[in-house]
């Protein structure tokens, strides 16, 4: 439930408005509607059963920038638990604006956060997934058995001088492999587990802390002044598409907030940031990018593959992401041509969301799109059923009227002609748009329907 702010002196006055929500969420995110149905039930309970409400001085930040970004950079528990928890709160607070200006203007500090997120990535694939298999000889021709021993036995000038107990050339060959990859007798020391590899309960630890440090970054993405620094920062782009490509093995929440990271961030975000010279820690690239968003776009998960339409609807407008999606369209077109037969509603408004701005920028979409099968027709269940948002209905319209401007498009939507007038006559809010169709697809000269009914007329 969302905390609620009590004024200096001690409660709610009678005459306070309700504050202003945030910037719209990614469809289908939980989050938002566990916020939502929050809200609308504090708004309807008295407020002496909200129980008690943290405060923070608005010049806490200010007075303590220095000693939040050094207990995050500390790695010590107690310091790393007070600096999640007082971000959290100071992140998530949603009336006092001065607080996010400050938390802003932090030197440091979204490096010192992305930092927390680095280390549980570091460790978060358990250890024999993540080393190279290690060859072993099971003792062939050889003193050792095979389960670690061969490295005293090769790693020892004298035991190779010992003749009669195993075989020279393996002990030589072995030998050269060795000093080929310049290993040391005292490398597998670094392979095993050792004494200060962390346990069940520290690797718990550790994933707790990335996952609050990811909500603080969620937070921050969602305040206008922290935007253009987020969506410029190369490190931060590289840590959350990380996360959202390894989203099969990687913490859920850890992954939705990455996730709504980015979409939060899309208008602003240019994908050859990643081929920039900016300092990478990560490597990651465009078609990596892209792929990542590609495997959230055909998850089963319903926040992930809303979000993910969204976030792709969003990078689209800006034309210098368009060589990187272009490669992917035939799949993103299908997929959100699946996702508009879902039954759930803010699938489908993402998806049409997300078609919208693609037919509007890219001509071979809106070809593609017009000869897809059962494009037309769920577009145009969307607007009969009718969606419960108006504006879905509109946009789906708009696409419909952007595939009948393509002359190569009419002959393959003449079928829908009937359809068309239908709703004409029956949806006053969209006859205008429909109206505009039906003149395109009937009025041109080179629709042979057309040249057919001139010739009729005379």
């Amino acid at each position: 439930m969302q905390k609620r702010d009590l004024n200096k002196s001690g409660g709610l006055s009678a005459g306070a408005t309700a504050p202003s929500a945030k910037r719209g969420r990614p469809f289908g995110s939980t989050a938002a509607n566990a916020a939502a149905a929050a809200s609308s039930a504090d708004s309807a309970a008295p407020s002496n059963l909200l129980g008690p409400s943290l405060q923070v001085h608005t010049s806490f930040a200010d007075q303590n920038n220095k000693r939040i970004v050094l207990a995050l950079q500390s790695g010590l528990k107690s310091e790393l638990t007070w600096a999640l928890n007082t971000l959290t709160m100071l992140s998530f607070k949603e009336k006092e604006d001065l607080r996010k200006e400050s938390l802003a203007k932090i030197p440091g500090l979204l490096d010192a956060l992305l930092q927390v997120i680095d280390d549980w990535r570091d460790i978060a694939l358990p250890k024999e997934l993540s080393k190279k298999p290690r060859v072993r000889t099971l003792g062939t021709n050889s003193l050792v058995t095979g389960f670690g021993n061969e490295y005293e036995v090769l790693g020892s000038s004298d035991n190779l001088k010992i003749s009669g107990l195993g075989s020279a050339s393996s002990a030589n060959e072995a030998l050269g492999q060795r000093n080929g990859t310049k290993a040391h007798p005292t490398e597998w020391w670094f392979d095993e587990d050792g004494l200060f590899n962390l346990d069940e309960e520290g690797r718990a630890e550790k994933q707790l802390c990335a996952v609050a440090a990811s909500n603080i970054i969620r937070n921050f993405s969602f305040m206008p002044e922290n935007e253009v620094i987020m969506a410029q920062h190369r490190h931060c782009l590289e840590t959350v598409f990380q996360c959202i490509e390894d989203h099969i093995t990687e913490d859920e929440e850890l992954v939705t907030n990455a996730l709504e990271t980015i979409v939060n961030l899309a208008p602003l975000l240019e994908l050859r940031t990643f081929s920039s010279s900016k300092l990478s820690y990560i490597k990651m690239t465009e078609k990596r990018a892209v792929q990542a968003i590609m495997g959230m776009l055909e998850s089963t998960v319903k926040a992930w593959h809303c979000a993910a339409a969204e976030l792709l609807g969003r990078l689209i407008i800006n034309q210098d992401n368009e060589p990187f999606l272009l490669p992917f369209f035939p799949q993103i077109r299908k997929r959100l041509v699946d996702l508009i037969s879902f039954p759930a509603i803010d699938a489908q408004a993402a998806a049409v969301g997300a078609l919208y701005n693609l037919a509007e920028v890219n001509m071979d979409c809106r070809l593609k799109l017009a000869n897809e099968r059962w494009a037309v027709d769920r577009l145009l269940k969307v607007i009969k059923m009718p969606h419960p948002v108006p504006e879905v209905c509109r946009k789906a319209a708009m696409i419909l009227e952007s595939l009948v401007s393509e002359p190569q498009s009419r002959t393959a939507l003449l079928m829908y002609e009937n359809a068309f007038a239908e709703l004409l006559f029956s949806e006053s809010r969209y006859a205008d748009t429909f109206a505009r169709i039906l003149y395109e697809l009937t009025s041109r000269p080179s629709n042979k329907f057309t040249v057919a009914r001139g010739v009729w007329g005379m």
